[in-house]
């Protein structure tokens, strides 16, 4: 990640939609699409600053804003801590989140004249050191909710879907290929084993919460293919011809 020019807003850092893009090695133009995508997630004001008209004029004249925003632009998105976190969430890669962490370490946090925090009065500086523990405190529940997986009860909804959703693919409980316990076995087996791929974990008990929506789309939407297919397709075939 490149040294970003330093942009402050309403007394915050802020970073423009391509400084956010190029600390997540990406295009704005995914940035943007996160945002279109996710809009109903995102709060004016807490997640993002937008800029247009007399406010945008005002930010293009100033010479610290310099190379920032084309001229000819019309409205300019500035995104703060919090929305640098949003899009993290909706990129979900692992360079993103790394990327965010730095970003949080190193450009959000930091304070730019170490001397004049020194000479800042005592109240002052506990008004910076009180938002630098809410931070820290924010930012350890954003990993929480990141890394949490689901619980009991959302763990049954999961197994009771993938119940539901074999039961259908196998014509009924009282369907021929169903009743073949081996045959119903393997499309179990297939379904789970195609789950923990997909989302990249050991059992469907350690699905992260924020898949869960994904995770019921997933198995809803799941059928089985190849060999096993054929298999059904036969077991319900010969069963008819008899």
């Amino acid at each position: 990640m490149s040294k970003l020019q330093v942009l402050h807003y309403m007394g915050q850092r802020v970073l423009t939609t391509a400084q956010l893009a190029e600390s997540y090695g990406t295009e704005s133009k995914r940035i943007q699409n996160n945002f279109n995508e996710n809009r109903a997630r995102f709060s004016e004001g807490k997640h993002f600053i937008l800029l247009a008209g007399q406010e945008l004029m005002e930010f293009k004249n100033d010479s610290r804003n310099s190379g920032l925003v084309q001229k000819q632009a019309s409205q300019l998105y500035l995104w703060t801590r919090k929305g640098a976190w949003m899009h993290a969430k909706s990129l979900n890669t692992d360079e993103a989140w790394d990327a965010y962490e730095m970003l949080v370490d190193d450009y959000y946090r930091a304070i730019e004249d170490r001397s004049s925090y020194l000479n800042l009065s005592p109240e002052v500086k506990a008004i910076f050191f009180l938002d630098q523990k809410q931070q820290e405190i924010e930012s350890r529940v954003e990993r929480l909710e990141v890394s949490k997986t689901v619980d009991y009860g959302q763990q049954l909804e999961l197994t009771n879907l993938g119940r539901k959703q074999v039961i259908s693919i196998l014509e009924g409980k009282d369907g021929p290929a169903y009743r073949d316990r081996s045959l119903r076995g393997k499309v179990f087996s297939s379904l789970w084993s195609d789950f923990k791929g997909y989302f990249n974990v050991e059992s469907y008990k350690n699905t992260r919460v924020l898949d869960m929506d994904k995770a019921k789309e997933y198995i809803s939407s799941w059928r089985p293919q190849g060999k096993l297919l054929r298999e059904i397709e036969d077991a319900n075939r010969q069963m008819s011809f008899s």
